[in-house]
């Protein structure tokens, strides 16, 4: 639950990273980068702890399944509340199909 946990905060600081930023397209590219990298760096900081914590638990491809479904998940709920994007049937569907991914990935 540790790595979840973790996987969860860092991704949410990637995301804040990549596409944060979009929310201020009038500020200038250069501050844009820096701010991405400054936000990138506590990306890390939790997401190398989560991984070294679960190469314990899970395999290297289990972790990174997981981390994509989280990844996914994370983006959803942040592209709705900061972009007022709105998942319609087919995101849904693709998000069946990757908790299917994620549940043959743990299986065997």
């Amino acid at each position: 639950m540790k790595t979840i946990l973790l996987l969860v905060v860092s991704n949410i600081f990637m995301t804040l990273a990549w596409y944060g930023h979009l929310k201020f397209r009038e500020q200038p590219l250069l501050l844009a980068i820096v701010a991405s990298w400054g936000l990138a760096l506590f990306e890390y900081v939790f997401q190398v702890p989560a991984n070294r914590i679960g190469s314990y638990e899970f395999s290297v491809t289990q972790l990174k399944v997981l981390q994509e479904c989280i990844t996914l998940v994370v983006f959803t709920v942040l592209a709705y509340f900061l972009f007022g994007a709105v998942p319609r049937w087919n995101l849904l569907v693709a998000y069946g199909f990757l908790v299917a991914a994620v549940y043959f990935a743990f299986k065997g």
